[in-house]
């Protein structure tokens, strides 16, 4: 056999194995489908402990001409804006896609608010305390005009809370090679006002009051938190 021969056997033999390989980590399986359907207006309840629903405010800060394409990535949204006794407000927004493959990915705070014209801070990592548990979360502020917004915000992808787009593809290939494709549910709340650490402090608050009001089962979706 020549030398040409034999290059065009390995690179044939490459090839064959890469495909092999490939086909063995595609998924093929949605995770969804094999369980329970979550509704969010129905999963979220519209009063918690010192938290209700104000019907008078508008949550969500996505541009309406995104809507057609966030139909595309996500199976259901939820946008409410909740009042307590003091007078103080949270937006809390929530996107459920039931399929994560790399062109329907959730798309991330950072992106959404910059698209709009935002100004956005840099973002931290932390661990959010609340009595569901310590949740994987991130933080930004985005600022328009005189406008300033403290963020708090994480991914459920699966059954696993994660802080930023790089854990997100890091559990995805998890269960890739396990042939499932995850569903993922996008959590964020956020306030206006300058004093960001009190923003953040309230949101807080409000995390863990909504966790606490919800049974188990929703609980553990939304925190992010099975075992």
């Amino acid at each position: 056999m020549n030398k040409s021969a034999v290059i065009g056997l390995v690179m044939g033999s490459m090839m064959l194995a890469g495909a092999l390989c490939t086909k063995a980590v595609t998924p093929t399986i949605r995770l969804s489908d094999t369980r329970p359907q979550i509704v969010l207006s129905g999963a979220i309840p519209s009063k918690f402990g010192d938290w209700q629903e104000d019907v008078t405010q508008v949550a969500a800060v996505v541009n309406p001409t995104t809507v057609a394409e966030l139909n595309k990535i996500y199976a259901e949204t939820l946008s409410r804006t909740y009042v307590n006794s003091q007078g103080q407000r949270i937006m809390l927004s929530i996107a459920y896609g039931t399929d994560q493959r790399d062109n329907l990915s959730v798309h991330f705070p950072e992106g959404c608010y910059g698209g709009q014209g935002f100004a956005v801070g840099p973002t931290s990592t932390i661990s959010l305390p609340t009595k569901a548990g310590n949740i994987s979360a991130s933080r930004m502020v985005a600022t328009l005009n005189n406008r300033i917004e403290p963020i708090t915000y994480w991914v459920v992808v699966g059954d696993k809370a994660v802080p930023n787009s790089w854990e997100v593809k890091k559990v995805k290939l998890a269960y890739a090679v396990r042939g499932m494709i995850p569903d993922a549910t996008l959590m964020r709340v956020s306030s206006i006002g300058g004093d960001t650490s009190e923003g953040y402090q309230l949101q807080q608050n409000f995390v863990d009051q909504m966790l606490q009001a919800m049974p188990s089962n929703l609980r553990t979706h939304f925190a992010g938190l099975a075992q």
